[in-house]
């Protein structure tokens, strides 16, 4: 059997094994456990029933993302992913809290944006037990000019229905542009509406994007699709709620109106998209 294919069978039986079993590394003398250990974290007890939703394994291998890769996570709020990817990228990777800009921004919005880069580090150092140190976190408006085109991969998860209607579109995707190297990708997870869905849905107050317009709006900033994975997606949501896609798991914004349908539902439907720079 060949090696790649013996790790990829090791990596699927361990995520299928009990939470104390512990994995073999990825590689030789690699610094990091593999993604079964990660997710196995007791540091992640309160993340896990939303797994089954998310697929972090699936996700993060469709953005082609390996230990040792520098990675910067744009609004990552209450580190779902965080605690996923700072012991798994490893002592050899890094990964970077990145947030938007506050030139649009005002009031409130303006003040928590602000208070980002000094706010995050110490968070993510306490979900995760590594240094804060070693976690650096900026808005895309004061990005170093040391870390212009050395990231590997930017994740957007389920935030471009934010960015479209709150004006950070352009500035944040120049910026994340610019971050990333000449072979960097960008990955995408968005709650995704129905093809034919009225544009007075589709324009992000309730969630929702029609997939066509978030890889058009993508693309004319200076990207291009390069693969689409249906990993995220749930044909139960029918995308149409009223009260948009927090009426489902884990919001609900509801509360206890209808909770058991919701419930079962689940999650919203997703696009889950990677885009590579274009010259």
């Amino acid at each position: 059997m060949r090696k790649s294919a013996f790790l990829a069978a090791v990596l699927l039986a361990a995520i299928a094994a009990p939470a104390a079993v512990m994995a073999a590394p990825d590689a030789p003398g690699a610094a990091s456990p593999t993604m079964a250990t990660v997710l196995a974290d007791p540091r992640r007890d309160k993340d896990r029933v939303r797994d089954a939703f998310r697929h972090p394994a699936e996700t993060l291998d469709f953005f082609r993302i390996k230990p040792g890769m520098t990675v910067a996570d744009y609004m990552p709020s209450g580190g779902w992913f965080t605690r996923i990817l700072v012991p798994y990228l490893g002592e050899k990777g890094q990964y970077i809290g990145i947030s938007a800009g506050t030139a649009t921004a005002s009031g409130d919005t303006k003040t928590r944006l602000a208070a980002f880069p000094a706010a995050f580090p110490p968070k993510a150092a306490g979900w995760t037990g590594v240094p804060e140190a070693r976690i650096p976190a900026f808005n895309l408006d004061a990005v170093p000019a040391e870390r212009k085109g050395t990231v590997d991969r930017v994740m957007i998860m389920r935030e471009v229905h934010n960015m479209w209607p709150d004006g950070y579109l352009y500035n944040d995707l120049t910026a994340i542009r610019a971050l990333l190297k000449d072979d960097g990708l960008l990955g995408i997870e968005e709650h995704r509406a129905k093809a034919d869905a009225p544009a007075s849905y589709t324009q992000g107050t309730m969630g929702y994007m029609r997939e066509a317009d978030v890889i058009a709006l993508i693309e004319a900033h200076g990207f291009r699709l390069v693969a689409k994975s249906e990993i995220n997606g749930n044909a139960k949501d029918s995308a149409n709620w009223p009260d948009g896609v927090w009426t489902l798991p884990p919001v609900l914004t509801l509360k206890d109106k209808d909770r058991a349908k919701y419930e079962a539902i689940g999650e919203s439907d997703r696009m889950t998209l990677l885009f590579a720079k274009r010259p």
